[in-house]
């Protein structure tokens, strides 16, 4: 069993778009979008709870890549701070198995991956900044396991709910995710009312006033189920 099946807020946070999300991070000033952080294939979609991973560059006795795998609790969203390096991978498809077999709920990496017919085949989910072959091995190395990191422009702690989709990732503060799925429910309400009076004939000028949609977003909007 995944976590986000017995998880309440996971569950909440899977049925919801990042669009809504984001939209609600900003209602509550809160940076939780990771700035050019992309999916390796435009279906993926993911929520979990966040298990942190930060490296660093090989130091004179070379440390390993990859080995905590196995104690990753399943349905976890494994995050990976390579602090941006574009020039070496920090994911293949050895983990991307490792992962799909143990029921994580995805990966997220400031960095490269590489392998990523696999994780498309099996349906795992990848983002990243971007792929390329060159592997990390000898390279960078392990420097710390939950602890906080940065995801394009994004600071991650372990427990924080990390959501991906074709738009990219976005991260719920533990502190604050009660508040940031209210607001991106009540969001997804009223953008769909405003949908179906549009395809009931309203005009959209009348539609998103009568809707709030200009405010949804706006720090501070309390707004009101219509």
């Amino acid at each position: 069993m995944t976590q986000h099946a017995t998880d309440a807020n996971v569950l909440r946070a899977s049925k919801l778009d990042c669009a809504a999300l984001s939209d609600a991070l900003d209602r509550l000033s809160i940076v939780g979008q990771c700035h050019k952080i992309r999916p390796c294939d435009p279906n993926f979609r993911m929520a979990g709870r966040a298990y942190t991973v930060l490296y660093e560059a090989v130091q004179d006795q070379p440390g390993t890549v990859g080995e905590f795998i196995d104690d990753v609790p399943p349905g976890s969203v494994i995050v990976i701070d390579n602090q941006g390096k574009d020039d070496v991978g920090t994911w293949g498809n050895i983990l991307t198995e490792a992962a799909h077999r143990r029921g994580m709920a995805g990966t997220v990496i400031d960095g490269n991956n590489r392998d990523v017919a696999l994780c498309r085949s099996l349906g795992y989910p990848i983002y990243s900044r971007n792929t390329w072959m060159r592997t990390g091995k000898g390279r960078i190395q392990l420097k710390a396991l939950q602890v906080a990191v940065n995801i394009g422009g994004v600071t991650v702690n372990p427990g924080d709910i990390v959501v991906g989709d074709p738009d990219g990732v976005v991260v719920l503060p533990q502190a604050q995710e009660d508040a940031i799925l209210s607001a991106a429910e009540q969001i997804t309400l009223q953008e769909n009312q405003l949908r179906e009076a549009i395809r009931s004939g309203m005009r959209m000028d009348k539609a998103r006033a009568q809707f709030h949609y200009h405010d949804l977003q706006s720090p501070g909007y309390t707004g009101t189920r219509p």
